[in-house]
């Protein structure tokens, strides 16, 4: 199915309710379209046609959701980048995509004029987001006005084509483009979520970047729906509790950190939050009190973990609301407990498995590589053949993450293969040992990583953040490892940090870690 139809759909069943509400500013179903075939119109005068890149570069707004549409209905590549991209990261990607358009947010113009002066864009396809023209850049509202409102282009993309080119962090060498099909977003979206209903309203607080690809997924599985977007641009706290009592939000989603300083904010019992019937967590890993405490918190809510990546199109396993319903005899709330600590089992359109090196499939318990199969995986990375290579073998896409499944189908993360300690042979989970660190009554936050040793290969340090008001030593969190850990697992040693480097989706940046506190132990 083309993503375009999502939208048509919509506004043929719902056209007078409303899509987004940004600021002051709401556009109903059938607005949408109107704007999006006028943007469409306007880009095919300016010769946009199938297979061109149209990239964006912006905070959450209505706007990036009307270019994705009007991209795909003239069978164009959709391209977000992440405006929190540092200058050599944006040239590496603007470099890669070679985009035809280029719609930014004026605050980010001075991280492209390299791109521009490169020859890479033309000043007169860059077009200002916010603000008039300016330095021979177009506006976009004078863009969107010189467009016809009827639908004069149809798309005649196959399932199979290319509709967005989404880049992974780019956390080691070249950051990578990861070719998403229309199946990609329809495969999920036509199993997992129901049509647009004139009798159902729901209101969604969307939060999550554009450019990442949880946002883009909820935001077309929103408008599929039919469902009312509440559209954050970016996540702040009081701003969020403002939005979900003023507009009686009924969905969210958020990562764990969100979760946890909305939790904390000072003000938040101050704010009617009842509406809220779901709300999705995922992207990082859930410390077991944070969802505990939730659950608590938010009492009329529903809860969903959705685990995926980009290169898989958002989920592709769930645990689902039941799941997080602690309720019943002893036995089955203990189990309950244990399974909060899952990323649940795999959603119907994808296959899921867990192998080792050779592509076979571990037994129940044993930790090995998750994979996964289906039509909506990635196509590959652009222009990447060795790496897609890499990562699609015979039909399997490997995650990178490593995990296991239990007796009952649920499976449990062991962390990233690449981020996994290796000391004197033996293989050291991150994972294991920060979940042991945060259970401290004294630590907030915790990550694990390795350490270059001439001896040891790797030796484990920890890096610590301590809860305001406590105080603790070294030597006490040690103790508390070593007595929960098998001795070559515990820390070696520990460094106190006011702060751990996130990313927009609340994922730990190790790179930064390790390149910060590298030092080598002393002998």
């Amino acid at each position: 199915m083309n993503t375009t139809e999502f939208l048509t759909i919509a506004s043929a069943i719902v056209p007078e309710r409303p899509a987004f509400i940004f600021d002051d500013l709401w556009f109903s179903f059938a607005d949408l379209q109107g704007r999006v075939n006028r943007l469409a119109s306007s880009l095919a005068q300016q010769g946009v046609g199938p297979g061109d890149r149209v990239a964006t570069m912006q905070v959450n707004s209505n706007q990036s959701i009307e270019i994705y549409f009007a991209a795909a209905q003239l069978d164009a590549v959709y391209v977000p980048l992440n405006f929190r991209a540092k200058s050599e990261e944006l040239d590496q990607m603007l470099n890669i995509a070679q985009p035809s358009m280029l719609f930014i947010g004026e605050r980010y113009l001075p991280r492209v004029a390299a791109g521009i002066e490169n020859g890479i864009l033309s000043s007169r396809r860059v077009v200002l987001l916010d603000g008039p023209a300016a330095k021979g850049h177009q506006a976009y509202d004078d863009v969107l006005q010189s467009g016809e409102a009827e639908q004069m282009h149809f798309p005649e993309a196959e399932d199979q084509d290319t509709t967005v080119i989404m880049f992974t962090a780019g956390t080691t060498g070249l950051p990578k483009g990861v070719m998403l099909t229309h199946d990609s977003f329809s495969s999920f979206l036509l199993t997992n979520v129901s049509p647009a209903d004139p009798d159902l309203k729901e209101t969604n607080l969307l939060t999550v970047p554009f450019y990442h690809i949880a946002g883009l997924q909820a935001a077309l599985a929103a408008v599929y729906g039919g469902r009312t977007v509440v559209v954050m641009r970016q996540f702040e706290p009081l701003e969020w509790l403002t939005l979900a009592h003023r507009h009686q939000a009924n969905r969210a989603m958020l990562v764990p950190t969100m979760l946890k300083q909305l939790m904390d904010h000072p003000q938040f019992d101050e704010f009617d939050l009842s509406s809220l019937d779901v709300i999705t967590y995922g992207a990082a890993p859930m410390p077991l009190p944070v969802i505990q405490q939730a659950i608590k918190q938010f009492p009329t809510a529903r809860f969903i973990n959705a685990f995926g990546q980009t290169e898989t199109a958002s989920t592709i396993t769930m645990l689902p609301p039941e799941d997080h319903d602690l309720q019943g005899s002893p036995e089955e709330v203990e189990k309950k407990l244990r399974r909060l600590s899952s990323i649940g089992k795999p959603l119907d359109d994808v296959i899921v498995r867990v192998v080792d090196e050779d592509g076979e499939d571990m037994p129940e318990g044993e930790v090995g590589e998750i994979v996964a199969s289906g039509s909506r995986l990635m196509k590959g990375y652009w222009h990447r053949e060795e790496e897609t290579k890499e990562t699609i073998r015979n039909g399997w896409l490997f995650t990178g993450d490593l995990g296991y499944f239990d007796e009952d189908g649920y499976i449990f993360l062991s962390g990233r293969a690449k981020d996994f300690i290796k000391r004197g042979g033996e293989m050291i989970s991150p994972d294991e040992i920060e979940g042991i660190l945060v259970s401290h009554p004294a630590v907030d936050e915790a990550a694990i990583i390795g350490i270059p040793d001439d001896y040891w290969g790797e030796r484990v340090r920890a890096i610590v953040v301590i809860k305001q008001g406590h105080t603790v030593t070294p030597e006490e969190l040690v103790t508390h490892c070593h007595e929960r850990l098998a001795s070559y697992k515990r820390p070696e040693s520990v460094v106190f940090t006011d702060l751990l480097p996130r990313n927009q989706m609340g994922k730990v940046i190790k790179r930064e870690l390790r390149e910060q506190f590298n030092q080598p132990f002393e002998s």
